[in-house]
């Protein structure tokens, strides 16, 4: 009954545990519960840096409950039961000659956790997977199963699509997709300052843009990914070329940077700057979920904002000043992405064409100070924390960065005016039912 998640940030113990294989068991949980006064969550792949979805009364493990359930070839839509992990999605996908058009570099979320928390890839034209959402399927507090999409309970679909668990369970996903498509993959060190002078013109002319800057280097890791003309064979990386690059300098090489950083602190700067120096450049095409999802095995806590994507090079201009000067040196690179403005009442990006900022330090690491910094300067521009990574912002914080927050909360008092789906995370950021 004990959960942790992957960063080892959050733990929590259930008072217990249902593992539905339905819709109507995933029902009979919450109404069980219910009787215990009990509150619930879903319990997903624990891929949050938060505790979003930290199970403190009873948890629903949703991992019995997943693969796609149904698929209109012709209307470009898939049902996606909410315990599917996104790796078994693309590749159930991938069989039907089908994609999701935009992903995240990570692939361990389930589909629900993924929604409900504004997980999203890069791309100044796309939005995050929530906007590829066009219907759900919950469970409310009440027990009963109810469906929402644009044209059917349009506010809770406004609210649910990203919704912290905090209406219900999600028991389907309906997705709006696109045929198969292969990725041109490039990726090369260039002058930081050249990236952000023609930062508009690099976002406008690639399908998907992002690069990371590692702090005390004058140099970033660009990547450019644009989708191959339909026809075109993809020519991916060879097995061992993706072993080596990927696991070997990726993943261990730099895992033993990090560890060698971590016992010796006045190395991280130049370890820092080797780990810059050592970026290559690399080209190369294949399926697109397998360009987009890197394999990150080197474990890390991480911090994330949205901000005005006018505001990207102030803000980082500030960071690259005064990052240094912390007394405490940071060992990951900043990955800096841009999204499309979208309408979702909670969304990072909603109402306005966004950049992301996500910091990391490698677990095991001081990093608090510099979550603060990050968090002061963000705050100066109205930056928005990604829902399922770390930040100190509570209710009446969030309220004057979501002109929607409080229309979010009147649904959530409509479906659940008893805070069932609560946890002490939601107490915090949505204040308690």
């Amino acid at each position: 009954m004990a959960w942790r998640n992957w960063a080892g940030t959050e733990a929590a113990t259930a008072t217990a545990v249902r593992s539905p294989r339905d819709p109507g068991e995933i029902a009979a949980a919450v109404r069980w519960a219910a009787e215990r006064g009990a509150r619930v969550k879903a319990r997903g792949s624990g891929h949050s840096f938060t505790a979003a979805a930290a199970a403190h009364g009873v948890a629903v493990d949703l991992s019995r409950w997943t693969g796609v359930c149904g698929a209109d070839l012709d209307a470009r839509r898939v049902t996606v039961r909410s315990g599917t992990t996104i790796a078994q999605l693309n590749r159930e996908l991938d069989a039907l000659g089908l994609a999701l058009e935009n992903l995240g570099d990570i692939d361990a979320q389930t589909i629900s956790g993924a929604i409900s928390t504004g997980t999203h890839g890069t791309g100044a034209g796309l939005g995050g997977i929530a906007t590829q959402v066009t219907a759900l399927e919950l469970v409310l507090a009440d027990g009963s199963v109810v469906s929402c999409s644009d044209t059917e309970r349009p506010d809770l679909f406004a609210a649910a699509r990203i919704g912290l668990g905090a209406l219900g369970v999600i028991s389907t996903v309906t997705l709006r997709v696109v045929p198969a498509f292969a990725l041109a993959a490039q990726e090369r060190p260039e002058p930081l300052a050249e990236v952000l002078a023609g930062l508009d013109e690099h976002c406008a002319a690639n399908d998907h843009f992002e690069f990371y800057w590692f702090p005390y280097g004058s140099k970033a890791l660009v990547k450019r990914n644009n989708r191959l003309p339909e026809g075109e064979v993809p020519r991916p990386l060879g097995a061992l070329r993706r072993f080596v690059e990927y696991e070997v300098v990726e993943n261990a090489a730099f895992g033993a940077l990090c560890r060698v950083g971590r016992a010796v602190p006045r190395l991280v700067k130049p370890l820092n700057r080797i780990s810059a120096s050592a970026l290559s450049e690399r080209s190369y095409s294949d399926t697109s979920h397998r360009v987009f999802v890197t394999s990150r095995r080197v474990r890390f806590v991480e911090s994330e904002y949205a901000v005005p994507r006018e505001s990207l090079a102030d803000v980082l201009g500030e960071l690259r000043t005064r990052v240094p000067r912390l007394a405490d040196p940071v060992m990951f690179p900043v990955e800096v992405r841009v999204a499309a403005a979208d309408d979702i009442w909670l969304s990072t990006a909603h109402g306005r064409d966004s950049a992301y900022l996500a910091i990391h330090q490698y677990v095991g690491m001081p990093y608090r100070e510099y979550f603060d910094l990050f968090e002061s300067v963000v705050a100066q521009v109205g930056g928005r924390p990604h829902w399922g990574k770390m930040h100190t912002l509570d209710a009446e914080a969030l309220r004057a960065r979501y002109p929607r927050f409080d229309d979010f909360l009147r649904v959530r008092s409509e479906v659940d005016p008893e805070g069932r789906f609560a946890n002490p995370y939601t107490d915090r950021v949505l204040g308690r039912a």
